[in-house]
């Protein structure tokens, strides 16, 4: 399959004809097609993504040799070659863009021909001698693009899981929960319709936020817990044609065994195969909390406003300066850069829906899209949250004083009064409030509707913004 044609190149030979190779690159004559055939992005796999198709040819090689498929040697050399690729080397090799052949067919022996020209060396032979280590009969034995692409974002997608998103959850619901206590005894006016409203704790905001990422984060869990099942084996089609009878559920075993997480064979290799809903479901999970990390973001920001003409009740950590012409300004820009990430993932959210839908007949060929948006959102998306809560949440500090002259001033404490003097009445109150500049208490008294002992119970604030727990059942009355 290969002759030297100088020191600085080598032959290498396909279906379609001869191609003249640099000799110090480790990828082969398909990755040198794909990349004349797709100058598009620019974009190169994700390493995360990179990292599973590497695991899945370590667990594919080891149980092929363990059933006598490959020979052990070349088992052992391509065990050997992922292991130095995970550990960091040639990672410079996989080149191929994004936007490529369907299905990932590119990309797939993009890792290939990597992994068998560093297993001849191992084996001390010539790069390019596919006779001795061949990508298509020895690394990819017994595999498919059709059931190894699918598997891999399935694996990626728990490996960013894992290292990237849920750690930043974690981290991010513990900070908002510090604050939450923090903040707990300063009370600040309510706002609904971006109108004032009855007054709460600044804490009970960010606790809020903090339950509401944990509800996020459980979602997540459970929608991914479907990447857990793993189609490989199927081959090309699902039947899984030119493997062995025991290699279906021993290479999964190995894999669970190497990211020590509870993996299991589909039930049907042609259902998991053909249907994306896996990563759908994992993408909506995703976007859904991106969706109210906006929400989160945007509060922080109308919180922070001003400082002189804006709400200041909370003070964001100034991280650079904000402005190029006014000097001084400082911008909520961690908050500024969530948003936009967020609404990236939305992007792609979508984009991933649509190419789900995309498939025909046995296979779906959009799977390269789906790969790396779905491995990239939850990247972002977690080292989005990791810098929002280093150099945003954790130094947050209150403007107590302003939070109180707001609560003070509103006008829907007047909501306290209802089912005192009638919401008529009430009503009446704001509006000649409102008209008159009077507090609500003075107004109240000059009208004789309650007495100042009354009134001082009524519109006590610290009481009025806590929250009313829930009665167990148990003190139920009948």
């Amino acid at each position: 399959m290969t002759q030297q044609a100088d020191s600085q190149f080598r032959i290498e030979r396909d279906s379609m004809g001869d191609r003249q190779i640099a000799s110090n690159v480790y990828y082969g004559i398909q990755t040198l097609r794909a990349i004349e055939n797709f100058p598009i992005s620019g974009l190169k796999p994700l390493d995360t993504y990179v990292d599973a198709c590497l695991l899945i040819k370590k667990a594919t090689a080891i149980v092929n040799g363990e059933l006598g498929c490959i020979p052990q040697e070349i088992s052992q050399a391509i065990v050997q070659a992922t292991d130095e690729i995970l550990a960091g080397k040639l990672r410079d090799q996989f080149v191929v863009d994004v936007y490529q052949a369907g299905a990932g067919t590119s990309h797939h022996m993009n890792v290939n021909e990597v992994l068998a020209n560093r297993a001849l060396e191992i084996l001390g032979d010539e790069k390019g001698n596919y006779k001795r280590v061949s990508p298509n009969d020895h690394v990819n034995y017994g595999q498919s693009t059709n059931d190894v692409i699918p598997t891999a974002i399935r694996i990626g997608g728990l490996l960013a899981l894992t290292h990237t998103l849920h750690p930043a959850l974690d981290n991010a619901i513990a900070a908002l929960e510090a604050k939450a206590a923090e903040f707990q005894d300063i009370v600040k006016s309510g706002r609904t319709h971006l109108q004032d409203a009855v007054p709460v704790r600044l804490g009970e905001n960010f606790r809020a936020w903090a339950y509401i990422l944990a509800e996020h984060q459980n979602r997540i869990y459970t929608a991914s817990s479907d990447l857990m099942v793993l189609g490989l084996g199927g081959s090309a089609a699902g039947t899984g044609m030119n493997t062995h009878p025991r290699y279906r559920a021993r290479v999964v075993e190995v894999l669970a065994e190497l990211l020590n997480s509870p993996l299991q064979p589909a039930p049907h290799l042609m259902a998991a195969m053909q249907s994306m809903a896996p990563f759908v479901n994992v993408s909506g999970a995703v976007r859904n909390l991106a969706q109210d990390l906006v929400k989160i973001s945007h509060d922080l920001r109308l919180m922070d406003s001003g400082p002189k003409t804006g709400f200041k009740e909370i003070q964001l950590p100034p991280v650079q300066p904000g402005s190029s012409i006014m000097p001084g300004k400082y911008n909520p820009v961690m908050a500024e850069m969530t948003s936009m990430v967020c609404f990236q993932v939305m992007g792609y959210d979508n984009a991933i829906a649509l190419a789900a839908q995309a498939g025909q007949l046995e296979l779906n060929v959009m799977m390269p899209l789906i790969a790396y948006d779905l491995i990239h959102s939850i990247e972002i998306l977690g080292n989005t949250i990791a810098a929002l809560t280093e150099r945003c949440i954790k130094g947050i500090t209150a403007n107590q004083e302003r939070c109180l002259a707001y609560a003070e001033g509103s006008l829907a404490l007047v909501t306290a009064l209802n089912t005192h003097i009638g919401y008529l009445n009430a009503a009446a109150v704001a509006k000649e409030s409102l008209e008159t500049g009077k507090s609500l208490r003075q107004i109240v008294l000059e009208k004789g509707l309650m007495s100042e002992a009354e009134l001082a119970t009524v519109l006590n604030l610290e009481q009025m913004s806590g929250i009313i727990p829930l009665t167990p059942e148990s003190d139920n009355l009948d």
